[in-house]
C-alpha cells in the first residue's frame, strides 16, 4: 500500500473516531439525555447503561484514532451502530404536547440518525477487514490483517 493510502486511511480513522470521542465524553460529563433515551426505549439500569456506553464509546473511538486492536473494535463498533439504531432511531417519536409539524420534523431526523449509524457500521466493518494502515498502533506491533 502506498504513503498516500496509508495517509488516506489516517484521515480517514481520525474522522471516524471523532464522532466517539466526542458522544463518549459528552455521556460520561453529562448522562442524563441518554439515559433518558434509554429509560424512553424501556431498558433497566439506564444512568448505568449511559456510563458504559460512554465509557465504550470513548475507549473504542480512542482505540480507532491510534489503530489500535483495529479488527475487534471495528467489529464491536459496527454492531454498537446497529444495535442503537435499531433500538433508539428506528421508530417513531412523539413528545406529548409537541406540533404535529415539529413531530415531522423529530421523526425525519430520526430516520437520518438511523441511516447515519448504518452507514458508520459499514465503515467500520471495512476498518475491520482492511485494517488501520501503516500509521497504527497495530502496524507498529506487526498486526494488520494479510491482504489477499
Amino acid at each position: 500500500m502506498s504513503n498516500t493510502q496509508n495517509t488516506i486511511i489516517l484521515v480517514a480513522r481520525v474522522l471516524l473516531s471523532f464522532i466517539f470521542i466526542y458522544s463518549g465524553y459528552g455521556k460520561l460529563t453529562d448522562p442524563a439525555g441518554t439515559a433518558g433515551m434509554i429509560t424512553g426505549a424501556g431498558l433497566p439500569a439506564a444512568t448505568a447503561l449511559a456510563y458504559l456506553a460512554g465509557l465504550f464509546e470513548l475507549v473504542t473511538g480512542l482505540a480507532v484514532l491510534v489503530g489500535f486492536q483495529t479488527k475487534i473494535v471495528g467489529w464491536a463498533l459496527a454492531l454498537f451502530c446497529i444495535f442503537t439504531g435499531v433500538v433508539f432511531h428506528s421508530g417513531t417519536v412523539a413528545v406529548e404536547g409537541w406540533p404535529d409539524a415539529a413531530l415531522g420534523w423529530i421523526n425525519a431526523l430520526n430516520g437520518i440518525m438511523l441511516m447515519k449509524n448504518f452507514t458508520l457500521a459499514g465503515a467500520y466493518i471495512l476498518l475491520a477487514t482492511f485494517g488501520p494502515g501503516l500509521y497504527s498502533v497495530d502496524a507498529r506491533r506487526g498486526a494488520l490483517p494479510v491482504a489477499a
